[in-house]
Formats: C-alpha cells, structure tokens, sequence
C-alpha cells in the first residue's frame, strides 16, 4: 500500500473519528462543520473529474452545484405548501424523499450539462474557461429573476428532506449520509478512472492525436468526463441544500466555481482524495480566521499561494513527497 492511500485511509478516518467525537461530546457546530466539508469534497471530487483527469478548466460548475441545491428546494417546497409543480399535462407533485430528490438533482445536471458540454468543448484554453462562466451566469441571472421560488431572496425549506425512518435532522445521521454519499462517489470516479474510460480521458488530456489515431474521439471522451462530473456536484448541491435548508442564486454565483478549483488545487489536481483534503482545509480555515477577522480570504490566497509555488501537488503532493499528479 502506497503512503497515499495510507493518507487517503487516514483522511476518511478522520472526518468520521471527528464527527462522532464531536457528537457524543455535544458539539453539534463541529458535526455540521464535518458535514459541510464532506459535502464540498464531494463537489470537488466531480469537478475533479474533469479538471485533474481531464485537464478541462471549467468556471461554470457552480452552475450545476446550484442545479442540484434547487432541484431540493422545489421539489421539497411544492411537498411542504402541497402545491403541484404542474397539473398540465399531468400532475407531478412535489417529495421530501431525498433518493427522488438526488435523481432528479443529478438527471437534471447531466441533460443541462450536455448541450453546454457540447457548445463548450469545441473551445479550448481560456475560451473553455470563459463560455462555461457565460453559461453558469446565465443560469444565475435566470434564478435571480424566477419570483416563483424566491427570486434574489432564495427559498427555504423548512424541515431537512427524508431517508427512510432515519432522523436526518440529527447532525450525525446527516453527516453519515453525506459521508457514505462521498464514499459512493470515490468509488465510482476510482473505477471509471482505473478503467478504459480513465485512460482514454488521460490521453485526451495529454495527447489528443494519438487517442484519434486509436479510433476514439477525444471529444466524446471529454464530453463524457464533463457530464459525469456536473452530475457528482449536482449531488452535492442538493446536500448543500438541505444542511442549509435553503437555496439560493449565491450557489449558482462565479465565486462557488472558484471555490471549488482552489480546494482542488489546495488538496492535489488529479488526485482522489485532494478535493476532500481541500475542502477539510478551506472550511478549518473559513471558521477559524472568520472569527479573527472579516478578510480571512487573503490568508487563504496565500496559502494556495504557497501550494501553487511550492507544492504543485497540492497538499497530498507535498506529505507523500510526489509533487507530480498521480
């Protein structure tokens, strides 16, 4: 077993071992706290996909995190005010069931991932990095101007969504929830990149021409990797959505895309687990030096500073020694 998996164990172990602690010593903030950076892993972890295997710089998933965190919030307010979201032409109603509301969350991802995947990729360098921000600012500008659910003001939603007989207004069950929801995630992102999928996406990062002289279009490859990863951070919208119990249009904003790059850049591009250590590092920090001051983001630009300059594996680079991308 290499140091990295040993620090991959270690990391996973620890969010759980802090949780638990931090339940049965009646921290609830610390247990939240867990389960707010688990749940912005996870987000990393999809955007990952497509920034460190694919090499595809993308500033628009906020677009799809804020996807995810509406799909909650509608489906959950049309059950808690019994009001159909449509009767015409047939009545679909509103649930509080989170497996519905997950699907529908990463359904709708994937269709409107699709065609901006498309429109995207025929782009590269920083034309792919400003289309995908034009795309995600329309989609915040369209939630801004839907009075239906809450227009600038958001939507609430009143109680957190259900699993079964589980009480997830319980700190720990809905950190336990998220918690097995990112394991689900790792597993499936370390299959798809270990497999044929995995390596095609490596070459069409690293040498497009010789993967079209095998017969395999980088393009679909690539469109691919950008719709599986829009879906995983739908996902974690839609938790985001519920620990908050509100959505808003912050969620769909440019600065939740650039949070998202930098804890994958904090923790190590291409690495499993580097979204999960960044996410880990960016929330400790956010509460710690938010109570010290308001402008805690400027310490936090000079550590990524450091990172970029000094560890260009990003934090699990740098404890394992290899600085190069796994």
């Amino acid at each position: 077993m290499t140091r990295e998996s040993l620090l991959n164990i270690a990391v996973l172990a620890g969010f759980l071992a802090v949780a638990i602690i931090a339940s049965l010593s009646g921290q609830p903030y610390l247990v939240t706290l867990a389960t707010k950076a688990v749940i912005l892993g996870l987000a990393g972890v999809g955007l990952n996909l497509a920034l460190g295997y694919g090499g595809l710089v993308s500033f628009g998933h906020a677009a799809f995190f804020g996807i995810g965190g509406y799909a909650a919030g509608i489906l959950a307010s049309a059950a808690q005010n019994y009001e159909p979201l449509m009767t015409w032409p047939m009545e679909l109603a509103g649930t509080t069931s989170m497996p519905i509301i997950w699907a529908t969350a990463v359904i709708a991802a994937g269709l409107i991932a699709l065609p901006i995947g498309a429109l995207s990729l025929r782009t590269g360098g920083v034309h792919f990095i400003m289309i995908t921000l034009a795309f995600a600012q329309m989609i915040y500008y369209f939630a801004i101007s839907w009075p239906a659910y809450g227009g600038e003001d958001g939507l609430s939603i009143y109680v957190r969504n259900s699993l079964g007989a589980l009480d997830t207004m319980d700190p720990l069950t809905f950190f336990l929830i998220a918690f097995a929801l990112l394991l689900l995630v790792l597993a499936l992102t370390f299959m798809a990149t270990r497999a044929r999928f995995g390596l095609a996406l490596a070459m069409a990062r690293q040498n497009p021409l010789r993967l079209t002289s095998m017969g395999v279009r980088p393009f679909r490859v690539r469109l691919a990797a950008f719709v599986l990863s829009a879906m995983a951070v739908a996902l974690a919208g839609a938790l985001y959505a519920d620990l908050n119990r509100f959505v808003s249009p912050s969620m769909l904003s440019w600065q939740i895309s650039g949070e998202l790059i930098v804890l994958v850049i904090l923790g190590g591009v291409g690495r499993p687990l580097g979204p999960v250590i960044g996410a880990a590092i960016f929330v400790l920090l956010e509460a710690w030096l938010g109570h010290l001051t308001d402008y805690w983001q400027l310490p936090l630009g000079l550590v990524l500073l450091l990172v970029v300059l000094f560890a260009r594996g990003g934090v699990i680079g740098l404890l394992t020694g290899r600085n190069a991308n796994a």
